[in-house]
């Protein structure tokens, strides 16, 4: 194998790897929703238009196996639940600005294109 192919391939690893953890439909979304404060369950449910509560249970399980978001249970009457990032989950707020900005220059470069 060449050194170039070998390159390729150990800087494409770690992409794959944050691609895993990220992908899906709802994974970013709750990311968002959780960068500018802890919510609960239902407060998510709101905020994360469209996700079924099925499916935020999975997705907030596989962020919290990858160690990006927390789950907290308050001993309090009635008992709550409360999901927050991680200081590891926070280092994704540059990642999500990169994205916001490189979509909003797709979206402008799209729309150029369609006029």
């Amino acid at each position: 194998m060449k050194n170039e192919e070998k390159d390729c391939q150990s800087a494409m690893l770690p992409v794959l790897d944050a691609m895993y953890v990220l992908q899906g439909k709802w994974k970013l979304p709750i990311i968002l929703a959780l960068t500018f404060h802890n919510r609960g369950f239902r407060e998510l449910e709101r905020e994360v238009t469209g996700i079924t509560p099925r499916m935020l249970s999975k997705e907030l399980k596989h962020l919290e196996e990858n160690q990006l978001i927390e789950r907290t249970v308050h001993n309090s009457k009635p008992i709550k639940v409360e999901y927050s990032l991680t200081e590891h989950g926070k280092t994704l707020k540059s990642v999500i600005i990169a994205l916001r900005d490189w979509g909003l220059i797709h979206r402008k470069t799209i729309m150029s294109i369609k006029k």
